[in-house]
C-alpha cells in the first residue's frame, strides 16, 4: 500500500519534470540558432508545415535576438494577418515603417492588410508614402491602382497604371486591370467617329456611318449614350443606343444595351444586349451574353469570348451563335492588340468569319434571307495624346458570299476621336 501511494505521487511529478526538461531543452536548442536560421525555420513551419503558431513562436525568438530586423518583423505581421490577428499585424507593420519610413515590402504588406479589410483610404496613404521612397516599385504601383479603383478614383487609377506600364510594358496584370477600369470608368467622355464603306459588286452606292457619344461614370459603373447616323441604300436613318457597364465586384462586371431606330431599313427597329464579364486569374477574361436585333422578326444571337494578356499582347477569341428552326449559324473572330505604350496606345489586327451584331456596319445584314457568308481581315491604330485625347483609325477588307455562288469585296475605313474630362 505505501508503494502504491508513492507511485501515485511520484508519477505526475516525474511527468512534469520530463516535460519541463524537454521543453526547456527545446527552447535552449532554438536559442542556439542564429537569427537567420530561426527565420528560415519559421518560414518552413509556415509554408511547408502550415503550422502558423510554431512559425510565430520562431519568429518572435528571432526578433528577441534582432529586434530591428525589418524582414522578420514584416513576416511576423504577415503571419498575424493570415491568422486574423489584425491589430497585432498593424503593430508589427507600423513599427517597421516607423523605423524604416517608406520601406517597400513593409508598405506593401501593411497596405495590403488595410485593402483586404476594406480600409482603402488608409491603404492609399501608406502606398503614397512607400512610392515616394520607391517610385519604380511595380508591386506598390499595381496595388495603388487596385486601391484607387476600389475608391472609384478611376482617372487616378488609369494614370497610375500608365506610370507602371512605362516602367514595365510587359506587365500583363496591369493591362488587364486597366481594361476593367476603362469599362467602368471615364467620368466624362465625348467622342465622334465616321466610317466609309465601299462595295465591289453588291451595292452601287457606298455607305456612310457616323456617331456621336457621351459617357458618364457613376457609382454603379459607366453609362454611354450614343446617336448613330447612317446613309444606306440612298436613304438616311438614325439610331439611339444606351450602353451601361455596371460594376458588380472586383471580379465581375456586366454590359447592358438597348437601342431604338427611326428606320428599320437602315438600322434594326430595336436592339437589346447583355453580357457578364469575369476578370480571371493569370490575366484571363471571360464573357457570356446575348444580343437581339428586331427587323420584321426578332433575331437572337448568343456570344461567348475569352481574352488573355501575354506580354505586350492582348488576344480575344469570340463566337456568335444564331439559332433558327433548322440549324445554328456560326461566326468567329480573333482580335489581337499590341500595346506600344499605355492602355490607349496600340496596334490592332483581326480576322474572322461571318458578321457581328455589335458591328453597325454589317449587322443590318442579319435580315438578309440568304445566310451571309464572309471572311474578313482588319487593322487599326489607336493613340493617346496627354492621356485625355484619343485618336483611332481602322480599315477592314471583307470577302462576302451574299448570294449562292456570288461573291464580292467590301472595304471600310473608319476614323474617330474622343476626349476624356
Amino acid at each position: 500500500m505505501p508503494y502504491c501511494m508513492k507511485s501515485k505521487i511520484t508519477s505526475p511529478l516525474l511527468l512534469f519534470f520530463f516535460v519541463f526538461f524537454f521543453t526547456t531543452s527545446s527552447i535552449a536548442q532554438e536559442e542556439e540558432f542564429t537569427t537567420d536560421e530561426l527565420f528560415q525555420k519559421a518560414r518552413i513551419a509556415a509554408f511547408d508545415e502550415d503550422n502558423y503558431p510554431k512559425a510565430i513562436e520562431l519568429t518572435q525568438l528571432a526578433l528577441e535576438k534582432s529586434p530591428s530586423y525589418a524582414d522578420i518583423r514584416i513576416f511576423l505581421g504577415r503571419l498575424y494577418t493570415w491568422t486574423d490577428k489584425i491589430d497585432s499585424a498593424r503593430v508589427a507593420f507600423e513599427r517597421v515603417l516607423n523605423e524604416n519610413p517608406g520601406h517597400e515590402d513593409g508598405s506593401l504588406a501593411y497596405a495590403s492588410l488595410e485593402y483586404w479589410n476594406d480600409n482603402s483610404e488608409k491603404a492609399l496613404e501608406i502606398l503614397n508614402t512607400g512610392i515616394k521612397t520607391n517610385p519604380k516599385s511595380e508591386e506598390l504601383l499595381l496595388l495603388k491602382a487596385k486601391v484607387q479603383k476600389d475608391l472609384q478614383q478611376y482617372s487616378e487609377a488609369s494614370n497610375t497604371l500608365n506610370q507602371l506600364l512605362k516602367i514595365n510594358p510587359k506587365l500583363t496584370e496591369a493591362r488587364s486591370l486597366g481594361e476593367s477600369i476603362r469599362n467602368v470608368s471615364a467620368r466624362n467622355q465625348i467622342g465622334v467617329d465616321y466610317e466609309f464603306v465601299n462595295f465591289e459588286n453588291r451595292f452601287d452606292d457606298p455607305w456612310h456611318l457616323a456617331s456621336i457619344d457621351y459617357s458618364r461614370s457613376t457609382k454603379l459603373g459607366s453609362i454611354i449614350g450614343r446617336l448613330n447616323y447612317a446613309n444606306r441604300f440612298s436613304s438616311n436613318g438614325t439610331q439611339l443606343v444606351i450602353d451601361a457597364y455596371p460594376s458588380i465586384s472586383d471580379t465581375f462586371y456586366a454590359y447592358l444595351s438597348g437601342g431604338l431606330s427611326s428606320s428599320g431599313s437602315i438600322f434594326p427597329d430595336y436592339r437589346v444586349g447583355a453580357s457578364l464579364f469575369a476578370n480571371l486569374p493569370a490575366a484571363f477574361e471571360g464573357e457570356v451574353g446575348f444580343r437581339m436585333l428586331s427587323f420584321d422578326e426578332e433575331t437572337w444571337i448568343y456570344t461567348a469570348s475569352v481574352g488573355k494578356y501575354i506580354s505586350n499582347f492582348w488576344l480575344n477569341a469570340r463566337t456568335y451563335l444564331t439559332p433558327d428552326e433548322e440549324n445554328v449559324s456560326h461566326s468567329y473572330a480573333l482580335n489581337v492588340r499590341y500595346y506600344i505604350a499605355g492602355a490607349d496606345d496600340y496596334l490592332s489586327f483581326g480576322i474572322g468569319t461571318g458578321i457581328s451584331p455589335d458591328d453597325n456596319t454589317n449587322n443590318i445584314l442579319y435580315q438578309d434571307p440568304y445566310k451571309l457568308k464572309s471572311n474578313n481581315i482588319s487593322v487599326g491604330y489607336r493613340m493617346s495624346v496627354n492621356s485625355t485625347n484619343i485618336f483611332f483609325i481602322n480599315a477592314e477588307l471583307e470577302d462576302q458570299e451574299y448570294a449562292p455562288d456570288t461573291r464580292g469585296n467590301q472595304i471600310s475605313v473608319g476614323v474617330g476621336y474622343f476626349k476624356r474630362f
